[in-house]
């Protein structure tokens, strides 16, 4: 059971990632050009919402049931246990919290170069946090 569930948080992985990068580069080229929010690059940011949620929630069954996870938080001399048990989680939620709080703020505002900004700095910064802490070694 462990092995299906971390090889779909895996697979999610590079469909999350990849729908987070389309909607970073989205509200930085609709930042930068100046064009107008539309309902399109609303769906983008609402799609890699959901995907970076989905990717979490499996995420949390993995923790809690894989050999490399909570058990393992006592481990923190070792730096891969410390990064699978500890920095991983730990950093990607914080990286998803930026996320969801740049979709709820962006909800408010009312230009288009205001909501753009904000996607682009929120999810720019989750991104960039969930980049950090991706166990690269297990990846290839």
């Amino acid at each position: 059971m462990y092995e299906i569930i971390q090889k779909l948080h895996s697979g999610w992985a590079y469909l999350a990632l990849l729908v987070l990068v389309i909607a970073v580069v989205n509200s930085f080229l609709g930042l930068s050009s100046k064009k107008e929010f539309t309902e399109k690059d609303r769906k983008i940011g609402l799609f890699a919402l959901a995907a970076i949620h989905t990717q979490l929630l499996i995420g949390f069954i993995v923790y809690f049931i894989s050999p490399l996870g909570f058990s393992q938080l006592g481990q923190m001399k070792d730096a891969a246990l410390r990064l699978t048990s500890l920095e991983h989680p730990l950093i990607n939620i914080i990286g998803i919290v930026l996320i969801t709080i740049g979709w709820s703020k962006h909800k408010k505002l009312t230009t288009s170069e205001s909501k753009f900004k904000t996607l682009s700095i929120f999810y720019g910064l989750g991104l960039v946090l969930i980049l950090s802490r991706i166990p690269w070694n297990l990846w290839f």
